[in-house]
Order: structure tokens, then sequence, then C-alpha cells
């Protein structure tokens, strides 16, 4: 006989085990909406110290997003139970959402309760799920809960502050948040999670990682064709809106068509997939995520002053942006197939270079010469790909 919540797993041994499913992909929408907001915030904020605030936003949203895609990697999302779980942080992450242009403002109490209920209400609600017949998953969850709750303690006291203070607090939550998980959440007297126990679906975490970058990258043509339709029409203006398409596309070619399916049958055979899908997925892809929104930033900055002086904000989130995204693939296929991708060291370095001379041109022409970068890079490393499975 099986209890109910036995029932709440992803059957092991068949199709449904790696499946991605529609409720998932419903959940991702919310995420569309957060990732929208907060590259806005930035963009309306690009300051230094606007830009920290922003990356703590972007960080918040990765963590709240990519905790329950572990979760739904083990409960079922086809079952009623583990779908309400779901469409109950929809609607929390949709307040979340509603609260980033203002969370450190006046809407930050409802930030940091949205965030708080979610991160604590999930990781209760597989607590709860796992403790009859998955014990080892039971305690860690448990571990896990309390480091929530010791975070959630200061997201809230830093919603009721404001200015600085708050931002202080918000980052020491997060500190103690992003700590735990590579702490294996430790916890006194507790003892910590041991990866080799957590057996997780390597294709379920890579797809649903993989869907969330195409998410991210589908927001950055929302931004451009939203700046370009606004703007005034013209061949520079034009030309940055192709150069951001084109840049869009080769982001994509160098992830997906080279390493992410591949990446998926890696993790599937790893003695270690729990350690492996955690540096990989939980933190390397953070970065992706992270290059994306930047680059979509940068995209809005150069539609709206295309020509004229290339400011050190623009400098930053195009070139920054475009150097974060080929540094976070080249951890990637680091980590995932022991590979050191020569064509991403070049367009480094070519970055590099571009550095200086973008300070005597305008934006739309640094636009254009880092999308050049991008599409060498995708070039020369499928030219490398196809050499080696032609042999």
């Amino acid at each position: 006989m099986h209890s109910p919540t036995h029932g709440l797993f992803r059957p092991k041994g068949d199709h449904s085990e790696h499946k991605v499913s529609f409720s998932e992909l419903f959940f991702d929408l919310v995420f569309v909406y957060a990732i929208t907001q907060s590259a806005h915030l930035l963009i309306a904020h690009f300051t230094p110290y606007g830009v920290y605030q922003g990356l703590l936003v972007i960080l918040a949203v990765w963590w709240v997003w990519v905790f329950t895609t572990w979760v739904t990697n083990w409960l079922n999302p086809e079952t009623v139970a583990v779908r309400l779980m779901l469409f109950v942080l929809m609607l929390l992450g949709m307040g979340l959402s509603i609260a980033i242009p203002d969370a450190f403002g006046k809407h930050g109490l409802l930030f940091a309760l949205c965030y708080v209920a979610m991160q604590i209400g999930r990781t209760v609600f597989i607590c709860l799920c796992s403790r009859q017949h998955r014990p080892e998953l039971h305690r860690g969850f448990i571990r896990m809960t309390i480091w929530f709750a010791v975070s959630g303690v200061l997201w809230i006291t830093g919603a009721l502050q404001e200015g600085t203070t708050r931002t202080v607090l918000w980052s020491l939550a997060l500190l103690i948040e992003y700590a735990s998980a590579s702490l294996s959440f430790a916890v006194p007297g507790l003892g910590r999670s041991d990866t080799k126990e957590w057996d997780i679906s390597g294709p379920h975490m890579a797809e649903r990682c993989g869907l969330l970058l195409i998410i991210a990258l589908g927001e950055s043509l929302l931004v451009t064709g939203n700046t370009f339709s606004g703007a005034h029409w013209d061949l520079a203006t034009f030309t940055a809106f192709i150069s951001a398409f084109v840049a869009t596309v080769a982001m994509w070619w160098i992830y997906f068509s080279l390493s992410a399916e591949k990446a998926s049958e890696v993790i599937a055979n790893s003695d270690n997939r729990g350690h492996l899908a955690r540096v990989v997925y939980t933190y390397v892809h953070l970065l992706l995520i992270i290059a994306i929104v930047l680059v979509a930033v940068a995209d809005e900055f150069v539609l709206a002053h295309p020509l004229g002086h290339t400011g050190i904000g623009t400098m930053v989130a195009m070139i920054g942006g475009t150097a974060l995204y080929l540094i976070a693939n080249i951890l990637f296929k680091r980590l995932v197939f022991n590979g050191q991708p020569l064509s991403h060291y070049i367009g480094l370095a070519l970055l590099a270079m571009l550095c200086v001379a973008a300070f005597h041109v305008p934006p739309v022409a640094v636009a254009v010469a880092t999308t050049l970068i991008l599409v060498l890079v995708a070039i020369q490393e499928t030219v490398v790909v196809m050499r080696k499975n032609s042999h």
C-alpha cells in the first residue's frame, strides 16, 4: 500500500521521471514578468548602487525559481496537490514581480513577504511529502527550512527599514541563503546533506534551466522590440535593432546548439548528479541569466541613443554582459565536459580590446562590434564541433 504522499513523487524508471510538465511551464510565465521587471529596474537605476540593488533582485528571483525547480525534480507536477502548490507559488510570484520596481521603496514589504512565503512554504510542503517515504530528503529539507527561516527574519526586518539599511539586511539574507547551499545546508546537531543522496533527474534539470534561458533571451527580444517600436526609425536605430536581434541568436547558438543537450546526458550518467547539478545549474546558470539581462539593458540604452558618446553604463552593460556570458559558458563547458572552448577565450580577448576603442565610437558601433564577436565565437566553435564529429 502506498500513502497519498508517496504518490506525490515522480515515478522512477519511466519517461515521466524526466518530463517537464505543462504546469511547470505555466509556472515559468510568472518569471517572464519577474525578469522583465528586473531588467526595467536596472534600466531605470543604472548607477553602481542601482546596479547592485538590481542584482540583488535578480539573485532573489533566480533563487526562488531554481529551488522550486529542484522540488519539482522530485515531486510530480501532474498530481493535484503539487499542481496547486505551484499555482499558489505563482500567485506569490506575481506579488513579488509587481513589487520589483519599488522593492527598495514603498513595496519592500510586499516583495519580502512574497519571497519568504514562497521559499518557506514550498520547502515545508516537500518536508511533509517526504516525511514517511523519503527520509533522506526529509532531513535535507528540514535543514533547508531552518536556513530559510533565519534569512527570512532578515528579509522581513529589512523590509521594515529604509534606505541603505534595507539593502544591507537583504544582502546578508541572500548571502546566508547562497552560502547555505554551498555548505550543504549544514545545521549543528542535524549534520549536512549528502549530494550523493540527491537522486535527481539530470535531463529534467537541464531542460528546466534551458527553458528559463530561452525565457530570458525572449525577454531580451521583448525589450528590444518595444524600444525600437517607440523610437525614431533611421539607419542608426535600424542597425542597432538588427544587431540586438543577431546577438540574441548568437547567444542562443553558443549555448543551445552546441552543448545543452549533451550536458543533459553527461549529468544523467554522473556518479554524483546532485553535486554537478548544484554547481552547474544552481550557480553557473545564474551567471548566464545575469549576463542576458545585462545585454538586454544595453540594447535598450543603444536603441535610445545610438549615436554620440558611449557612456560607461552602456559599456558595462554591453561589453561586460557579453563577457560574463562567455565566462559562464566557459565554466559550464569546463565543469560538464572538462573542455576548454578556445573560441570563448578569443571572444574575451576581442572584448578586452573593444573596451579601449569603445570610448571613441558611438554606442551603435560598440553594439555591432560585440555582436560580431558573438557571431565569430559561435561560428568558430561550430566548426570545431563539426570537425570532431566527422572524425
